[in-house]
């Protein structure tokens, strides 16, 4: 069950279109932002607002890198393994991601901190090679620079980008 306010902010968000599948990807941030992940019970609830089945629902939270039907670290550490960066060794990238938080690609720390993905081209090719944490971008990558990026979200936190 939804909070109260969160009901009324998905419901107001479907009944305000022609088609509320078009608000299917919306809805699905928000139920994600709110349990941490796309759980079955998430699903079920989609699928309700939208009036797909749960099944419909599910197609699409499978289909898209930003969608997590898995639980996941708080931060998501969306690496580039588009061509480019693999043209300026993203394959390092991953290695010292996976050395320094001691996980591989689709692990989460056991701290529950961080999890590694790939995920299609972010579309900075000129920086390459690159990543998001929690929707923010870092390019142009070093073993150092990562290990700043890292060292400042374990010490300081940041803010995490939430998709609305």
């Amino acid at each position: 069950m939804l909070p109260e306010e969160l009901e009324k902010s998905l419901h107001d968000m479907v009944t305000h279109t022609d088609q509320p599948r078009e608000m299917a990807v919306d809805v699905l941030y928000a139920l994600q932002n709110h349990f941490g992940y796309l759980c079955d019970e998430a699903i079920e609830e989609a699928a309700r607002l939208l009036g797909m089945t749960p099944m419909e629902v599910d197609e699409l939270a499978t289909f898209y890198d930003f969608l997590y039907r898995e639980p996941v670290g708080r931060y998501v550490i969306h690496v580039c393994d588009g061509v480019v960066c693999w043209m300026h060794r993203v394959d390092g990238v991953f290695r010292h991601l996976q050395d320094s938080l001691g996980i591989d690609v689709g692990q989460t720390t056991p701290d529950g901190m961080f999890s590694i993905l790939p995920t299609a081209c972010i579309g900075d090719c000129q920086n390459a090679p690159g990543m998001l944490v929690n929707g923010k971008y870092y390019g142009r990558l070093t073993n150092e620079k990562i290990d700043a990026i890292l060292h400042r979200l374990r010490e300081h936190g940041e803010e995490i980008v939430v998709c609305r």
